[in-house]
């Protein structure tokens, strides 16, 4: 009922990962908006999109999303919000995880990284020489960026709520003040509270 009348093509659809219909900065706002209007307090909205930015830097490709709930879930965070926090990692933001996470970690394990003749024939033939400095590399970006991340979104949030807590009370007291005016109104149309 609520489908395309014409179905996305294959090529279209795989465009338009890459690149959004409405455009990056659009999809960005849209995608700060849902965030900050989650259900639940900040602290674990927080949590949850931390825990789904930092398992992005690990190279755990196909469980990423699980990883994440599982942690959210661990840790108190809002699983709805890990799922989103997954979406930092996409194809326009994997290719540079990777590089820092392999250069870290091959630093970090006294290996010299050789990231320009990297090609995926040389991955799988020697997957954990990859694989390994990868994992040690993105676990400390993760850590950094769990904690980057909790804090801008705790505070974007906290703030967010505060606003609109501010504003629905507003709103609240501009009704309140209507119906007493409209009561006095009608009193005064009546003759009063004593009038008969």
């Amino acid at each position: 009922m609520f489908g395309r009348r014409q179905r996305l093509a294959w090529t279209d659809w795989v465009g338009r990962i890459f690149w959004p219909r409405t455009g990056w900065r659009r999809a960005g706002a849209y995608f700060s908006h849902r965030v900050r209007r989650l259900p639940g307090s900040p602290y674990s909205i927080a949590v949850g999109v931390a825990c789904g930015v930092a398992v992005s830097f690990t190279p755990l490709i196909g469980l990423h999303f699980v990883i994440a709930v599982i942690l959210a879930w661990l840790l108190g965070g809002s699983l709805i919000a890990s799922a989103l926090g997954t979406a930092v990692g996409n194809p326009w933001t994997f290719p540079l995880i990777w590089i820092a996470s392999y250069r870290l970690g091959s630093w970090m394990l006294g290996l010299e990284p050789n990231v320009d003749g990297l090609t995926m024939e040389d991955i799988r033939q020697n997957f954990l020489a990859v694989f390994l400095p990868m994992m040690v590399g993105g676990l400390v970006l993760g850590i950094v960026a769990w904690l980057g991340s909790f804090w801008l979104v705790r505070r974007a949030v906290s703030r967010y709520q505060l606003i609109r807590l501010s504003r629905i009370r507003r709103r609240a007291e501009r009704s309140a003040v209507a119906q007493i005016k409209e009561a006095s109104g009608d009193d005064s149309r009546q003759g009063g509270p004593d009038a008969g």
